[in-house]
């Protein structure tokens, strides 16, 4: 019993922060939409940007429902295969959305202009499925993140109310953020919390890589990189800790840390170099939201 409260508070604590970045991604990308309609003078149109955010907000509940709870009713072998397969689906995206997330920055907002000045032309229900992909890719994302991490830990449901606690949190910065009441800066808010989630997705691709070794679709499962049960105490706050947020184990396969090492030596200095090649002012471009949403979002 002395042990559950550290990893549930691991496991909140990491999903959490999941749920704030990526409920603040997709909460920039709604303000940017709803502060060009109202400077545009189209309030008219707004009834139609939220029944798209609506309608990508249930698929991706139902996404998430589906594919965690669904395990359930299957074999121990094939949900282990399915909770394998969806982490390495998971990493895969959260990897490519890191990525473009750090190139595509820099001009998101003017891209999402854009497409919002077309789909007005169109009608409403261009401006519904304009806001259904823009918030459901972002959404997609965090259902399969989400999946992986929560299948890490057993299946567990604290993570999931760790992601919805973040996503409320993220809805209240993005209110405060499109009042002008709080400033932020962006810039360093993800690139800290894109080194964060970068890690996070190692540790579900060691996890994936250990379920697929499990279930014989990779080799290498009972050869292990090194074994510190005898020192290391995985009960521990300390254990708990790292087990719920990184996915860390005493008894990784070599294949694991293989795995592990690659994807954090490659994908972060990837991530790094985009945030580097960055002009120097766009560090700045987006440091605080304005005050209104016509004061250049």
């Amino acid at each position: 019993m002395d042990t559950a409260g550290p990893s549930v508070a691991a496991q909140v604590f990491g999903s959490g922060l999941i749920g704030i970045r990526e409920g603040l991604e997709t909460g920039i990308v709604v303000m940017i939409l709803v502060a060009f309609l109202v400077k545009s003078d189209r309030r008219d149109a707004l009834k139609w940007l939220w029944a798209g955010v609506g309608a990508a907000v249930a698929m991706v509940i139902a996404i998430f429902v589906i594919i965690h709870f669904g395990t359930s009713t299957v074999s121990t072998l094939t949900a282990e295969l399915i909770a394998g397969l969806a982490s390495l689906v998971a990493v895969a995206i959260v990897t490519f959305m890191v990525l473009w997330m750090s190139k595509a920055s820099a001009h998101i907002s003017a891209d999402l202009k854009d497409e919002m000045s077309t789909a007005l032309i169109s009608g409403g229900a261009a401006v519904m499925g304009l806001a259904f992909l823009a918030v459901g890719r972002e959404g997609f994302e965090t259902a399969l993140l989400m999946v992986g991490y929560a299948e890490s830990v057993s299946g567990s449901l604290w993570p999931l109310l760790g992601l919805l606690l973040g996503i409320l949190v993220a809805v209240l910065l993005t209110v405060l953020l499109y009042r002008g009441a709080v400033r932020l800066n962006f810039h360093k808010f993800f690139l800290y919390t894109g080194i964060f989630l970068i890690f996070v997705a190692a540790g579900i691709l060691a996890y994936g890589v250990r379920a697929l070794q499990t279930v014989g679709w990779l080799p290498g499962g009972p050869t292990l990189a090194f074994d510190t049960s005898a020192y290391y105490d995985q009960s521990s706050w300390y254990g708990t800790l790292l087990a719920g947020i990184f996915n860390f184990r005493p008894d990784p396969t070599l294949l694991q840390v293989a795995a592990w090492s690659l994807y954090i030596v490659i994908v972060l200095a990837l991530f790094l170099r985009a945030n580097r090649r960055r002009p120097a002012r766009s560090a700045d471009a987006h440091p605080q939201t304005p005050a209104a949403p016509d004061a250049g979002i």
